[in-house]
């Protein structure tokens, strides 16, 4: 399953994928951007979960379950360039935002801001071709949230 979506994921040219592996792209894409500081605690899992749930309107077994299967990908995954590409094909652009936000819930869960989170942050926001004030704006936004 997971061979076959990480084929591809670094296929040269990967055509649009089907929402299921836009779902896992994404959650795993969360998934490395909560392990990028080298501590995956609780917190972050939890929001994952959260996220995954309210995004796609799944219940929290399926989320659980959705952000499992992400872990596995994301470990075998080769680099976050082909997430952000897959994600980038599969959510419009007007709907990117929201991603944004999701992944600085995630960084902001644990209450600490890593330098490796925000880099990763950084490089994803400018893959999905979301400028860095934009991405400022939804960093505070999820702030204000708590």
């Amino acid at each position: 399953m997971f061979g076959d979506l990480l084929k591809r994921l670094t296929a040269p040219q990967p055509a649009q994928l089907p929402d299921p592996d836009a779902r896992l792209a994404l959650a795993a894409l969360l998934v490395r951007i909560a392990r990028s500081d080298g501590s995956y605690d609780d917190a972050e899992v939890a929001r994952i979960d959260r996220l995954l749930s309210e995004r796609h309107g799944i219940g929290p077994f399926e989320a659980a379950k959705l952000r499992g299967e992400a872990e596995v990908l994301e470990a075998e995954a080769p680099d976050t360039v082909r997430f952000t590409r897959a994600i980038k094909d599969a959510v419009p652009h007007e709907d990117r935002l929201s991603v944004i936000e999701a992944l600085w819930s995630v960084v902001l869960a644990d209450g600490v801001r890593d330098h490796e989170e925000d880099a990763v942050l950084r490089l994803a926001a400018n893959l999905l071709g979301i400028n860095d004030r934009d991405s400022a704006l939804a960093r505070q936004r999820v702030e204000a949230r708590g």
